[in-house]
């Protein structure tokens, strides 16, 4: 078997299984009308018929609430376990899992102190009475909370926590890729399993569907059965009256993997990889992987990082509170996911209805960078396509200058068309002229548009850009985008510093290239020397 020499070959002929999912998602778990002063004042005085407010009156439903919990857990007979300062909760709920033999139940309860938004009481004094009375307010406080980490039939482990103080918000936590799993089991489909994964399954096709099928409905069906099942913090007549709890996204991680013949792929695909993208965090690049403009005024950091765990290196972009990360996972496979904590980056309500844009979001971020790593890499060009870009050009009797390799504003061009390629809405005009004015050390205010225009016809005419229909705006054609790779790559990264090494000059730059040079020219002249001697 052959060592792949790029990235494209990795991606195309040493990927052995391709499955796009959802992978861990976080969801909020929340009573509505409870996440305010108001709302919470409306639930006492005029749900519970109280005369007044007080956070007095939340502490005997959580105590009963806590004592329901606990009589629960001495009754099924379920660990409770009180974690440590230190300790992590998903090395203990391994363990755990590990003795844990039926097929679905609750594997252990953990319990740990933790900061949380709560409400209490501030006493207040009216200013013309004089009277001291109660008022709700917001506030933080370390409280207990109920880790009940579970087996489910259908989802495979997951684990809700509770907090035990009014309004007893909770916290979700499941895995799309154990949801996978527990679905191949139930319908008889062989597989063999990676650590957060599937490594080798007998059905592809079967198993993408099955992610496919991980919708919003069955995560809340999943939430609202083991609420059923569980004590409830909440009265039946509070629930009858409205008072219900609801789902949205916390945080949520979309992921492609691509399971590759042998480990020796996965690095070439990395070391050819992080080599070419560093520069993929720029808020230029970002804000095309993402479809969203960045200015100076978004918040978060753009940066791109390598991060090396051992000898395995992942890369990581920022955008915002998102995230895109590549590493190799276990040796085995290719692993891209985007992480999104925060829906409203991208314009989209955070309540669990939208998981079906987010997952659009997510994975084609997932395949954008992976389309721009392929291409930038990839960008071989053949000698009849270098020849129409580099002569003159005619279509439908219009002619255009040609775009010669060596030209300043050539090069420039190429290098703004490299920064839109992962624009879907396309350029125009002002946007192209504002990059390219800053690159050729200009100012974009007194850049000529009749410059650009003439630019961007040459750009079209030559089967670069194409006009999207019924628009003043551009976009890349697939051929144009493997051109303008090929030409500003060469260019910055081949003809510029290696011929700066073998040029004459008073002190020679010390490089392997330069003395090859310089021995291959000494070989061709005391060639011709010995030709002119023999005649």
């Amino acid at each position: 078997m052959s060592v792949p020499r790029s990235v494209a070959e990795v991606l195309a002929d040493h990927v052995t299984l391709e499955v796009e999912g959802i992978d861990r998602m976080y969801l909020n778990v929340y009573v509505p009308g409870l996440q305010r002063e108001q709302g919470v004042v409306n639930f006492f005085r005029f749900h519970r018929g109280n005369q007044f407010v007080s956070s007095a009156l939340m502490d005997p439903i959580s105590k009963e609430f806590v004592a329901a919990l606990e009589s629960y857990a001495r009754r099924e007979k379920i660990p409770v376990i009180q974690f440590r300062k230190g300790q992590r909760k998903d090395d203990i709920a391994a363990e755990q899992r590990k003795k844990f033999r039926k097929a679905e139940g609750i594997v252990f309860i953990g319990k740990a102190q933790e900061k949380t938004p709560v409400f209490r009481t501030e006493r207040r004094r009216n200013e013309k009475t004089g009277v001291n009375y109660p008022w709700i307010v917001r506030s933080t406080a370390m409280v207990n909370h109920f880790y009940i980490y579970c087996v489910d039939r259908d989802f495979g482990p997951f684990f809700l926590k509770f907090c035990t103080y009014f309004p007893y918000n909770a916290k979700l936590c499941l895995n799309g890729h154990e949801y996978a799993k527990q679905q191949l089991v139930k319908k008889g489909i062989g597989f063999k399993a990676l650590d957060n994964g599937v490594l080798e399954c007998d059905d592809a096709k079967r198993l993408q569907s099955i992610c496919d099928g991980l919708s919003a409905d069955k995560i809340d069906a999943l939430l609202r059965k083991w609420l059923r099942l569980l004590p409830h913090p909440f009265r039946a007549a509070d629930r009858k009256a409205g008072y219900l709890y609801q789902v949205s996204i916390l945080q949520a991680e979309f992921s492609l993997t691509q399971v590759l013949d042998r480990p020796v792929t996965g690095r070439i695909f990395f070391e050819q990889v992080i080599r070419e993208n560093l520069d993929i965090g720029r808020p230029g690049r970002v804000q095309l992987i993402f479809d969203r403009r960045v200015t100076a005024r978004t918040p978060g950091r753009f940066r791109t990082r390598v991060i090396t765990d051992g000898v395995v290196p992942s890369l990581h972009v920022d955008y915002k509170s998102t995230r895109i990360k590549q590493y190799h996972k276990e040796g085995h496979a290719l692993r891209t996911e985007t992480t999104i904590n925060n829906s409203r980056d991208f314009g989209i309500g955070k309540l669990l209805k939208n998981l079906p844009a987010l997952r659009q979001i997510g994975f084609q971020a997932n395949r954008r960078l992976l389309d721009v790593q392929r291409v930038s890499h990839d960008c071989a060009i053949g000698e009849d396509a270098f020849d129409k870009v580099v002569r003159p050009a005619e279509w439908a009797g219009q002619r255009a200058s040609s775009l010669r390799f060596g030209d300043q504003r050539v090069q420039a061009l190429f290098a703004v068309l490299v920064v839109f390629s992962l624009q879907c809405r396309g350029f125009n005009n002002r946007e192209m002229r504002v990059l390219l004015a800053q690159l050729l050390g200009l100012d974009p205010a007194k850049y000529p548009i009749g410059r650009m225009t003439y630019d961007l016809r040459r750009l079209r005419l030559h089967g670069i850009i194409e006009r999207i229909p019924h628009s003043h705006r551009y976009q890349l054609m697939p051929d144009g985008l493997r051109i303008a790779l090929f030409f500003s790559r060469t260019y910055t990264r081949l003809l510029r510093p290696r011929l700066a090494e073998i040029m004459p000059r008073p002190e020679p730059i010390p490089s392997a290239l330069r003395i090859a040079f310089d021995r291959l020219n000494s070989a061709i002249d005391a060639c011709c020397e010995e030709t002119q001697l023999a005649a």
